[in-house]
């Protein structure tokens, strides 16, 4: 076979091995797909080349012109964290993409006449793939046979119809076969491939957004804004007011450090970097990471039965014959030819298949499957027709007695089915005159863990709706018994009409059964309209509309590529329970982060404040970049790396902002007003600079560490360690490290005579103003809510 020339290639036989390989040396290879991590490189890069990183690489060039090279030491703090940014976030994607081989899907490829699984970027031109219900077309290429394939283009054309394609129709890359079963020949790969132009649009309608990250960066980039040109006010107005260029250096240099809320934005991405290592760990796949945040937010999870409440292992119980001429043998032969004729792969086609063997009907039409229809159907080489799926998508009105067995079964938990005969099968046609025949009861097993998930989920008020494509009747008994709160609430959607307010169904009702797939995407949409964070969880083709929609989507590892490819999270073991870690890892995350974020932003408010008054005085600015080293290291960095990491699974509380200024303004509040009462007394006592400046390290340090101990509420034996250990810490540096941080000896009585005094009155001061602002900002949130009501 020539490079180019794969018209002749056998649909049954393949390539042969030495194909492959010349079609490999000729360039004809399929490419990998973009990592759900960022490179080794990326990492360093997006973490080293940072505008703070900048600044402080500026700061520290100018303060070693001075010669003060002590003061340099504050660039180590900054190397410090950096480094465990990087180290932490290479570990986690370490792990992460150890997960990634797990929930890797493989590509069944013929080659030399034989089966073979491959990854897709070993996939090469000319292969023949094997395709069947629920897989993504990986490359592009056209089908060499066809068993009732159906393909959803919509990723390629935004219509989310099927459409039928026969031997010799091209099928593309990214699209899915919603139906049916054949092979395709590989006609592209690697860069000539459609999804290798549009992948993002094909794969993931829009990208996670996280609140957390969206308001620190926005906390970020006003800091931007003032940073930078105040630091240069400072430092002429420090100039041209008379103090020396070295100190105009030094204290523009610590006012700059002292704004930069080094390590926050670090922070973050670390912590949820750790989270994604952890879930690895635990079996799952985060393909976006401010997707656990999300998660977090959630307060209705959408699921399917099979697979979540239940385990997935159908079982064929027996069938009823309904009419009186037909045994319950000829019903069963019937359901297998129809199972065995069309291909079909699905759980209820397996369980059938374990139970019948294959009667080996001949077959002359064929109608897979299909999630949009509800059946499938076959025309015997006898002339008979037959159809087997869902009743109420088969027979436009059942009688009474019918419907009665129907209900009776379904609400001993039975997955009811039925098998009819109809005249001229045709796809594009309703189906006509279908008699009924029989029915099929199939059984499903509760996942035994079921109804303590659901528990938790409900204490967290986080509601349960359950969208499934069977009986409504059946859904409520199994969800009733999973323990799934309102389970009774249900509606069977075939009378629901377009033009319904699905918002207001999907508020009204818990169980939703004979839901299409495009009436799965719209009660999405409905509960998002009335301002609900909604997750999805499936694992078939047919849920790919509405994991597309839910602001988070769930996919399980048992499940079709095309659902895996566009969610958020895999479940490595397709267990639902592992949601429940997922929740706490995001909520962790959150609540942490509010935690300690306000601990840099102390630091940053204070330095704002100081840099805007010491412009208009003609004092030096009251520190030097090393004496805030102690602060900015022990009170805040080092404690926040080990506040950001621990157990905090309380609910999310959205108010981010609050919940930071409620400690971090009083702080600042406190530090500014006591360095402003210690430099009057520096003026009226005639107090050196060393002096003043100590005082200032002593009352900062004081109350940056009251403040610590707010954040680290509700206290337990690990935090009090670690507050008692910073504050011995900072001891130590004022004691036997006084002349490394220009600070005056500990033992200086008259230190203590200024600073016992001051720091008596600081914890008083500081809860004091603490509660005058949580007044403040809750009067402020309740004119807020009133202006949107």
């Amino acid at each position: 076979m020539a490079d180019g020339n794969i018209s002749n290639v056998n649909p049954d036989f393949g390539l042969t091995d030495a194909q492959v390989q010349a079609q490999i040396k000729s360039g004809h290879k399929n490419t990998a797909e973009q990592s759900l991590t960022r490179s080794v490189r990326e990492i360093l890069r997006d973490n080293i080349f940072t505008l703070f990183n900048l600044i402080n690489v500026v700061l520290g060039a100018l303060v070693f012109y001075t010669g003060s090279y002590k003061n340099l030491l504050f660039l180590g703090i900054a190397f410090f964290n950096t480094a465990i940014g990087i180290i932490q976030e290479i570990r986690s994607k370490r792990q992460v993409d150890k997960m990634v081989l797990l929930a890797e899907g493989k590509i069944n490829v013929v080659r030399n006449g034989e089966d073979v699984q491959l990854r897709p970027e070993d996939i090469v031109l000319g292969d023949i793939i094997q395709l069947g219900r629920g897989d993504q077309i990986p490359v592009d290429g056209e089908v060499v046979r066809s068993r009732g394939i159906e393909v959803d283009e919509s990723p390629i054309t935004g219509e989310s119809s099927t459409i039928s394609k026969a031997i010799g129709d091209p099928l593309t890359s990214g699209t899915y076969l919603i139906g049916g079963s054949g092979k395709m020949l590989v006609t592209k790969v690697g860069a000539d491939t459609f999804v290798n132009h549009l992948s993002n649009e094909a794969k993931q309608g829009k990208d996670t957004s996280s609140i957390l990250l969206n308001t620190i960066n926005r906390i970020i980039k006003v800091l931007t804004y003032v940073i930078i040109p105040l630091g240069i006010i400072l430092f002429v107005a420090k100039l041209y007011g008379g103090t020396g260029i070295n100190r105009a250096i030094l204290g523009s240099a610590a006012a700059m450090i002292g704004m930069i809320p080094e390590g926050l934005v670090l922070l973050t991405s670390m912590t949820l970097a750790v989270s994604a290592m952890h879930l690895a760990r635990k079996k799952t796949l985060v393909r976006d990471l401010p997707a656990i945040e999300t998660l977090a937010r959630v307060d209705v999870i959408c699921l399917d039965k099979t697979g979540t409440i239940t385990s997935g292992d159908l079982k064929f119980v027996k069938a009823i014959p309904m009419m009186k001429d037909v045994p319950a043998a000829e019903v069963e032969k019937v359901v297998a030819g129809i199972t065995y004729g069309t291909g079909d792969g699905n759980e209820t086609a397996n369980a059938i298949k374990d139970a019948i063997d294959d009667p080996q009907l001949k077959t002359e039409k064929i109608i897979p499957f299909s999630s949009e229809r509800k059946w499938s159907g076959v025309g015997f080489s006898d002339g008979h027709d037959y159809v087997f799926g869902a009743p109420q998508f088969i027979f436009k009105e059942l009688s009474p007695s019918v419907r009665a067995q129907i209900t009776q079964n379904a609400e001993l938990g039975y997955r009811v089915l039925a098998v009819a005969q109809v005249d001229n099968l045709d796809p594009r046609k309703p189906l006509n005159s279908p008699k009924l025949i029989g029915l099929i009861l199939i059984s499903d097993v509760i996942r035994p863990n079921a109804a303590n998930t659901f528990q938790y989920f409900h204490n967290q008020d986080v509601d349960i709706k359950v969208i499934s494509g069977d009986d409504p009747t059946t859904v409520s008994t199994i969800a009733t018994q999973a323990g799934i709160n309102r389970a009774q609430n249900s509606i069977d959607m075939t009378t629901v009409q377009d033009d319904d307010d699905f918002g207001e169904i999907a508020a009204q009702n818990t169980v939703f059964g004979r839901v299409t797939p495009d009436q799965k995407k719209r009660l999405i949409s409905g509960l998002q309209e009335r301002k609900h964070t909604v997750a999805m969880t499936g694992d078939g083709v047919n849920d790919l509309l509405a994991l597309r929609q839910a602001d988070c989507g769930i996919a399980m590892a048992s499940g079709s590529e095309s659902t895996k490819s566009i969610a958020d999270f895999v479940l490595i073991n397709s267990n639902f329970d592992a949601m429940i870690d997922v929740l706490k890892e995001g909520r962790r995350v959150i609540n942490n982060i509010e935690r300690v974020a306000s601990m840099y932003l102390i630091k940053t408010m204070y330095s704002v404040a100081l840099s805007f008054i010491f412009v208009f005085f003609a004092m030096g600015y009251p520190f030097e970049p090393i004496q805030l080293t102690p602060i900015t290291s022990l009170m805040v960095g080092i404690p926040s790396f080990f506040l950001a990491l621990e157990p905090n699974f309380n609910k999310i509380t959205n108010q981010f902002m609050k919940q930071v200024l409620v400690i971090s303004t009083p702080a600042a509040v406190c530090i500014v007003g006591y360095i402003m009462i210690i430099e009057v007394i520096g003026l009226v006592f005639g107090l050196k600079y060393e002096f003043t400046s100590t005082l200032c390290v002593l009352l900062t340090g004081a109350i940056c560490w009251l403040a610590l101990l707010m954040v680290s509420r509700p206290m337990n034996r690990l935090k009090i360690g670690m507050d008692v250990l910073v504050l011995a810490a900072f001891l130590l540096i004022i004691i036997f490290f006084n002349n490394v941080f220009s600070l005056v000896s500990f033992f200086n009585k008259d230190i203590w005579l200024y600073a016992v005094p001051l720091i008596a009155t600081a914890y008083p001061l500081y809860i004091f103003m603490q509660g005058v602002i949580a007044r403040v900002l809750d009067r402020r949130e309740k004119k807020r809510q009133a202006s949107v009501k």
